[in-house]
């Protein structure tokens, strides 16, 4: 009797997550699409962030160790454009790639580090939208060093998500108090947590 009832249990709380399997495709494929629906939540919320910053609040330096937002966007889109173009085929440091110069001040306008951004973004999410899950035990080189596509993914995305929380961090610094919170606000938790909506809201991409 208690046998029987240890298999209905386990019968129970496997089938949830058995359902959900039964409608993945391959591990490869859900792999990929979760890492896209991700990014492109972060690429979200540094656009939310964006949108609350005036002109001159790109160029504000918390310190001199610090980085603006815009040598922040000049950086993360010069490296998605090293790291993505010809992905599979060539080196992901490119020889045209000035790295040090991303941290220069260039006192871009605003549309102009938003375009800089977009362009990086288009060409980071055009290549991961391009993989198959053939490719991701392929080998790429970054500075000649190979590591595995998933790996080259990984890396990325530690990467832009830590600038993007940088981001975050000097547009609040900036706004104070008017700054409108992009994630749970303060003292809402338990509420967020019965309210009838996506709680997830990388899904929703």
């Amino acid at each position: 009797m208690v046998v029987k009832q240890f298999v209905v249990l386990r019968c129970i709380s496997f089938e949830i997550p058995f359902l959900y399997l039964k409608n993945m495709s391959t591990i490869g494929k859900e792999y990929l699409d979760t890492a896209i629906r991700r990014l492109k939540y972060y690429k979200h919320l540094s656009e939310q962030a964006f949108d609350q910053l005036e002109e001159k609040d790109f160029h504000f330096q918390p310190s001199t160790e610090s980085n603006s937002v815009a040598v922040i966007i000049q950086h993360v889109a010069g490296n998605m454009l090293s790291r993505w173009t010809d992905f599979l085929t060539s080196d992901g440091e490119k020889e045209w790639r000035q790295r040090d110069n991303e941290f220069e001040i260039h006192n871009y306008t605003k549309q102009q580090l938003i375009d800089l951004w977009e362009k990086g973004w288009t060409c980071f999410l055009n290549t991961l939208q391009s993989l198959n899950e053939e490719d991701l035990l392929r080998i790429v080189y970054i500075r000649k060093e190979p590591l595995t596509v998933i790996d080259a993914i990984n890396r990325q995305l530690a990467h832009y998500p830590h600038h993007i929380g940088q981001i975050l961090y000097v547009g609040k610094i900036i706004r104070n108090e008017s700054w409108k919170s992009l994630s749970i606000p303060k003292g809402h938790s338990e509420n967020y947590n019965t309210i009838e909506k996506i709680k997830d809201p990388a899904k929703k991409y």
